[in-house]
């Protein structure tokens, strides 16, 4: 079959390519803007790209496609989509193509939730290879211990990151219901999105219709500290369920009946079951919610055979992913961090890991709200406390429809505002001093500003 991928340097659209590519279909595709790592992946495939949507395509890379996958990027006037619509050609999303052609007849181990998707889904497909069960796996991004985001396998397991952002201009449903897991994870739930949900109620409403694609035999491990996943179980629940959380009380104020969690990790990284020891994780990444991402991994795991012990094993090992927390280079002292955070809460999480793990030094934050939602200023009020515990910030608002120098006025001269990316850097490379950290945040390429800072730090 030969596929044409329209958004193809999206993180899923691309894993999409690479097991499309793997199973011996040929395929092309095209996107605006192509950024690494995908488009580093992309062509490491062999797989050809063409940059824009041109309708041309259709006479020319394009001409012999079978079908074309559409990516949720591409939406009604796109002058490509409208070639396609107009000449009555085959097309389907990308979820709906992976169901159809990957995922029937696996044990789908589907991560979700608004953070720590990504991390979690590359934790527990670490986990299940070193239990030597060779899953495949779509993940959105790339984890070290694999070095590509997806991966085609022959045996019976699958794990995917499950999104909960819509399938396709011709079908609002979130991506996830397409997956159909035997394991899902529900590793938190807040507001995101806000260009395409009204409210948190509006994505509660999709988690619990990934609920309902679980079987009766299957699993589903919910984070317990949480009241919007306790609303979303609280709707119908079918499937087996093991809570996971921290110690003690359960921490949501709003919900104080709720279940104490099964499982539990305290700070030291101690996991009990109903408050029997159960292990101590060892991994080499910092912070509470990587604490909780990895024993959600570690309990779907176990659902698909793999003992705590075995689990706990692996993680000692794993080596994280690209893009989360990836030390870029230490240039005169001054270490550069990437980081996909983008959302405040991810943002806060983020900083206060690298606090814990590097006390002694500055933390730069460099921002760009990226997102939809960040653009859309729905989130601009909770920045200022998601940033309170960097020394210094520098928020690039090129593309801002708000005033982000209004927004970060509570921190004072702690904050700046940038408009040119040049003088960002500059900025940020006068303020540096051996010792300190800078950490880049960005759901996006952020127009190479880690090369432009480590190439003006070697300069200063």
């Amino acid at each position: 079959m030969r596929l044409h991928i329209l958004g193809i340097c999206g993180s899923f659209m691309g894993g999409i390519a690479a097991i499309a590519t793997r199973a011996g279909h040929a395929v092309t595709g095209c996107d605006a803007n192509p950024y690494p790592p995908m488009s580093t992946q992309l062509e490491t495939l062999g797989i050809g790209l063409t940059e824009g949507f041109d309708a041309a395509q259709l006479a020319g890379v394009a001409r012999d496609a079978d079908v074309f996958v559409v990516g949720n990027v591409v939406s009604r006037g796109n002058p490509l989509i409208e070639a396609i619509l107009d000449r009555g050609l085959a097309y389907t999303s990308g979820p709906q193509w992976l169901q159809e052609n990957v995922l029937t007849g696996k044990w789908v181990l589907a991560v979700a939730g608004t953070h720590g998707k990504t991390t979690t889904s590359a934790m527990l497909a670490h986990i299940l290879d070193r239990a030597g069960l060779d899953p495949g796996f779509l993940i959105g991004g790339v984890p070290l211990d694999f070095d590509v985001s997806a991966r085609l396998a022959d045996s019976p397991y699958f794990v995917i990151e499950a999104d909960e952002y819509d399938t396709a201009f011709f079908d609002k449903r979130s991506k996830f219901v397409h997956y159909r897991p035997r394991t899902a994870i529900l590793n938190n739930l807040e507001f995101d999105h806000a260009d395409i949900f009204p409210d948190l109620a509006a994505i509660e409403t999709q988690f619990h219709h990934l609920v309902r694609t679980v079987p009766g035999t299957g699993r589903i491990v919910a984070n317990g500290d949480q009241a919007s996943i306790a609303r979303v179980l609280a709707r119908g629940l079918w499937s087996e369920v093991e809570r996971f959380g921290a110690p003690g009380p359960a921490q949501s104020s709003a919900v104080p009946s709720l279940p104490a969690p099964e499982w539990t990790i305290a700070d030291d990284g101690a996991i009990a079951q109903r408050g029997t020891p159960a292990g101590v994780l060892q991994i080499g990444l910092s912070g509470r919610h990587n604490r909780m991402n990895a024993l959600a991994a570690l309990v779907a795991a176990r659902h698909a055979g793999v003992p705590m012990a075995a689990g706990l094993a692996a993680l000692a090992s794993f080596r994280g992913v690209r893009r989360r927390m990836e030390l870029r280079a230490t240039v005169k002292g001054v270490a550069v961090y990437d980081d996909f955070a983008h959302h405040p809460t991810a943002i806060a999480t983020t900083i206060d890991g690298l606090r814990k793990a590097q006390p002694g030094g500055r933390i730069h934050a460099v921002l760009e709200p990226r997102s939809n939602t960040m653009k859309l200023g729905t989130m601009k009020a909770a920045l200022p406390d998601a940033l309170a515990q960097a020394d210094r910030v520098y928020c690039h608002a090129a593309s801002l429809g708000w005033d982000a120098a209004s927004a970060l006025a509570p921190l004072g001269t702690r904050a700046q505002v940038f408009d040119d990316l040049d003088a960002l850097v500059r900025a940020v490379v006068a303020d540096a001093r051996a010792g300190d950290h800078v950490l880049v945040m960005s759901n996006g390429g952020f127009g190479g500003v880690h090369g432009k800072l480590l190439d003006a730090l070697a300069g200063a």
